[in-house]
């Protein structure tokens, strides 16, 4: 009896230390995370069936730490001549011809403020949208595909190869290397691909 206690006892707290760790993780808690916009905008219309180019919406993800959110005027160079009466875009409508209020989008990928990451490093080294977006193309509702978390993060540092492709394709959503580890191997040499690991590299 006393060592079914002294099993419990001492296994009670790691069971709950475990759980805990896990339901706190990215992979838990933001895997999936799918916040409501205020505007109902389709990422599968818009990248998938219309093919529009990521970089047309997200103009600075090549020469900015930040991937930048579309400014209304973006939404209007199309808008305002195509479906101009939808009730989808009134509230576009009204934040470009008449408050000239910026819309409010979500953040769907929101890192904690105390990790540093460019976007420009990664896209200009080959690294595609897709690695860490997922399928935007096919998403209806955009929402975060992978964890983000630092482990996951280690993992590509540690190995690029698998998420290497040529820089032209990065926003390729359907690019797919016939040998990917091939591939990803003379691309880590092309662009001199040798990611840190160290804390401050993300930690500043």
């Amino acid at each position: 009896m006393r060592v079914v206690v002294a099993v419990v006892a001492i296994g009670a707290p790691v069971y709950a230390v475990l759980l805990l760790g896990y339901g706190a993780s990215p992979r838990t808690t933001d895997v999936g995370y799918a916040p409501p916009q205020p505007v109902s905008y389709s990422h599968a219309l818009h990248a998938g069936t219309l093919g529009i180019d990521c970089r047309y919406c997200h103009g600075s993800v090549e020469t900015a730490a930040h991937a930048a959110v579309p400014p209304t005027q973006t939404c209007m160079n199309c808008h305002a001549t195509i479906r101009t009466e939808s009730l989808k875009l009134l509230i576009v409508r009204e934040s470009y011809l008449t408050t000239g209020t910026p819309i409010e989008w979500v953040r769907v990928h929101d890192l904690p403020d105390y990790v540093y990451f460019n976007h420009s490093a990664h896209v200009r080294r080959g690294v595609g949208c897709v690695s860490c977006h997922g399928r935007v193309d096919q998403m209806e509702v955009v929402y975060q595909a992978e964890p983000l978390s630092m482990g996951w993060c280690l993992d590509c540092h540690r190995a690029p190869e698998a998420h290497l492709r040529p820089t032209e394709q990065v926003t390729n959503m359907e690019y797919a290397a016939e040998d990917q580890p091939a591939e990803g191997k003379r691309l880590r040499a092309l662009y001199n691909i040798n990611p840190s690991t160290d804390c401050s590299t993300c930690h500043r």
